[in-house]
């Protein structure tokens, strides 16, 4: 796995969730129009 360095505001964990052909991850509404990264930090479970 590889390590980032990142600075920032606030970190929050959570699921991508199924969205379509696609997936989402919901944040709060006070963060519409930031500048977001999201880290992919393990593998997807294919039974979800």
């Amino acid at each position: 796995m590889d390590r980032f360095e990142i600075e920032g505001e606030e970190v929050l964990d959570g699921t991508a969730k199924p969205s379509g052909n696609s997936a989402h991850v919901i944040v709060p509404k006070r963060w519409r129009g930031a500048d977001v990264k999201v880290v992919h930090v393990s593998e997807p479970n294919p039974d979800e």
